[in-house]
């Protein structure tokens, strides 16, 4: 069985790939294009396609607190 691997991109977006499903606050599904090997999730806030990354993250400079691990 496939997994869901997550990675902390540094100063960037997690990378969702393997077998997942999204879901917003109220339980509802968040569709994704099935032929998507992966997706690229927002961590700065900034993206105009949340919870989509949109490459905002390079043009404000975005600096994580901390890094993972």
């Amino acid at each position: 069985m496939a997994e869901v691997t997550i990675k902390v991109r540094l100063n960037g977006p997690y990378r969702l790939s393997g077998p997942f499903k999204l879901v917003d606050a109220e339980g509802n599904e968040i569709k994704v294009e099935s032929e998507r090997e992966f997706v690229v999730l927002c961590r700065c806030g900034q993206s105009a396609t949340k919870p989509f990354c949109d490459g905002t993250h390079k043009r404000i400079g975005f600096q994580a607190e901390a890094n993972a691990g």
